[in-house]
């Protein structure tokens, strides 16, 4: 066969062009570092590629992204409840020195007005908020948890669920004693009983200063059947019969937020496994706390003409992240399983306690003022003595009366504590499990990217082995096929 040198030439411009192809791909590597650089390189490496960069982008999501907003969000409620326990703390000291250090009127007011302080504090913590987002009202961060002032505008309708337990057995003083009463010219015109003390069923709602509209009084027996239709009397509780109804009625005092049960009525109640009561309030105190975040109610704009009704159902409103693939944690702690409305009542009643102990103080000390006044005549001065004893007798029950208060917020704020205690160990528990699944995810993150690096990346020392390689071949080739076409038939000729 005759070997031409069109052949040769052909031929060394082929071994050229695949010697240059098998340069070009590790070229390709050497440069980028990777295996391929189009999905036709290698379908298996295209493929896995993918898939593994979904996963590394989804892990970085949880780890870099949703687990840091979730602990940051309950590093926050964690502060907020730490604030409140240590403000719980305090609340117990004050209501210790209240009922155990028998305090002067000083005393007594400098307790109030901390405990005043204390409380307006704690209920601003329900408001704390992260990243503009109230975090203890539930779905509703837009919203706080308590009034950020005085509100008169806002008219809603509650309906608070009760329970016999509820109903607990407390002191008021009768037939107390009015100074303004007293006429030096009509001695006889005076009440010359004494001040005595009486035990009496309360249910203490929520809130005080209602509405003075008929309100609604449901219940079901032990048994859960709907118990007898009650007589509601509405009624001030200036009215001396406020705290005495009827054995068989009940007295609704709106301005005290109290519900007086009768005693024969007392023994149906106190067994009842549901008590349920509708009542109306439009006008809130700063840092009172929002009903919709408590109790089913309706809430409307009395100032706007266009308003609509709105409805709130409370219900459970855990607000979740999703931490890891297919698991979710919820990260809010909310609002009416931290704050209640307890701590407020109680220091009501402190206060209530402390200024009726005032009053009599006073009106002992304008009674002493009257017995120094030179014009009074003997049977004034008679009577006046008479009426100081009636004081000094109710000053005794209502110092009683104080003390019992301040001893029952002792119990309050050690149960209130406890339930403090308990979110905080709750978000703790979910605190840590975050805290492992962010640990996890760490190691998980080193892995995926390894992993996606053994399948992508290239091993540089062999690519540069294989390339030294591939171009040193390239380069004979083309020496070769130099020398190759330097020679002719006219060399021979």
């Amino acid at each position: 066969m005759r070997i031409t040198n069109k052949m040769m030439t052909n031929n060394a411009l082929y071994n050229i062009n695949n010697n240059k192809n098998i340069m070009s791909p590790l070229e390709n590597q050497y440069s980028t570092g990777k295996k391929i650089t189009k999905p036709s390189d290698d379908p298996l490496v295209a493929v896995r590629a993918l898939k593994f960069r979904t996963n590394l982008t989804e892990l970085n999501q949880y780890y870099e992204k949703n687990i840091p907003d979730a602990l940051e969000w309950m590093d926050v409620t964690e502060s907020a409840l730490d604030n409140v326990n240590g403000i719980i703390t305090s609340m117990n000291t004050y209501c210790n020195q209240g009922a155990n250090d028998y305090p002067t009127a000083e005393d007594r007011n400098s307790i109030v007005e901390n405990l005043k302080q204390l409380k307006a504090q704690l209920y601003q913590e329900g408001n704390t908020n992260y990243a503009g987002r109230y975090v203890f009202s539930g779905y509703k961060t837009d919203t706080p948890l308590v009034f950020n002032e005085s509100t008169t505008n806002l008219q809603y309708k509650i309906t608070e669920p009760l329970v016999g337990t509820d109903i607990k057995q407390i002191n008021k003083v009768i037939n107390q004693i009015d100074i303004d009463d007293y006429n030096p010219n009509d001695l006889a015109s005076w009440d010359d009983t004494m001040p005595s003390e009486i035990s009496v069923y309360r249910l203490q709602l929520s809130y005080d200063t209602l509405m003075e509209t008929a309100p609604v009084i449901t219940y079901k027996d032990k048994n859960g059947d709907d118990g007898a239709a009650l007589v509601v009397n509405q009624i001030s509780s200036l009215d001396v019969n406020a705290y005495r109804p009827a054995a068989g009625e009940v007295n609704f005092i709106a301005d005290t937020g109290e519900i007086i049960i009768g005693e024969a009525l007392y023994d149906s109640l106190r067994t009842a496994s549901e008590i349920s009561v509708t009542y109306e309030k439009n006008s809130f105190d700063e840092n009172e706390l929002r009903p919709e975040h408590y109790f089913n109610c309706t809430c409307i704009d009395t100032e706007d003409p266009n308003a609509e009704l709105i409805t709130y159902t409370k219900q459970d409103q855990q607000i979740q992240y999703e931490i890891n693939f297919n698991q979710k944690i919820c990260v809010n702690t909310q609002g009416s399983d931290a704050f209640t409305t307890g701590i407020s009542r109680m220091i009501d009643d402190i206060v209530n306690s402390v200024n009726e102990v005032k009053a009599v103080e006073d009106q002992i000390s304008e009674v002493d003022n009257m017995l120094k006044d030179t014009s009074v005549n003997d049977e004034q001065r008679a009577k006046l003595k008479s009426i100081k004893e009636q004081l000094q007798s109710e000053f005794t029950i209502k110092t009683a009366l104080m003390t019992e208060a301040f001893s029952s917020g002792i119990q309050i704020t050690e149960d209130e504590q406890e339930g403090i205690n308990i979110a905080l160990a709750d978000l703790g528990g979910r605190y840590k499990r975050v805290q492992l699944t962010e640990s996890r995810l760490s190691d998980q993150q080193v892995d995926f990217t390894d992993i996606l690096s053994k399948n992508e990346d290239v091993n540089l020392v062999d690519t540069i082995v294989k390339y030294t390689s591939a171009q040193t071949v390239y380069n004979s080739s083309l020496s070769a096929a130099a020398k190759l076409v330097q020679s002719s038939l006219l060399d021979f000729l």
